[in-house]
């Protein structure tokens, strides 16, 4: 089945994007919740429109995400966590500390598009990639140390 993203969806596409789904995921979850609307003829046609009509916008967001991208590239985190003997981490790191590290800082940044790419559970070096806009991702590297 064929959608139309009414909003962001992670793992899926960004605003105003058209993707393939499966008809129950659409059905039941994407259409129901306002995420998404089916990709129609005329559906279609609006969104053309629109994105027509956005498009001086969208280059200024763009712009925007890309000057956060060069401010974002200069920064390094440490984050402190609870450890054990052996440098175990007691859970897990995850992108709620990143983003609570990162506004520290003075860059408020929402949990949900900080991606991790493997679980922190240890101390030592790792990155995350911020998706601050379809095109512009920054990776962030961040340091777990014992508190």
């Amino acid at each position: 089945m064929k959608i139309i993203l009414k909003e962001d969806v992670q793992r899926l596409g960004f605003k105003d994007d058209v993707v393939e789904v499966r008809d129950g995921y659409g059905r039941n979850y994407l259409i129901p919740f306002g995420k998404a609307v089916v990709a129609t003829e005329s559906a279609l046609k609006v969104l053309a429109e629109n994105q027509r009509q956005r498009a001086h916008k969208l280059a200024k967001i763009k712009a925007d995400a890309e000057a956060l991208a060069a401010v974002l590239a200069e920064v390094k985190l440490t984050i402190g966590a609870k450890t054990s003997s052996t440098g175990t981490i007691f859970g897990s790191v995850n992108s709620i500390q990143i983003a609570e590290a990162l506004e520290k800082l003075g860059h408020n940044i929402d949990r949900k598009i900080i991606e991790l790419k493997e679980p922190v559970k240890e101390v030592g070096d790792y990155t995350a990639n911020i998706n601050l806009h379809k095109e512009v991702i920054v990776t962030i590297p961040f340091t777990v140390v014992s508190e």
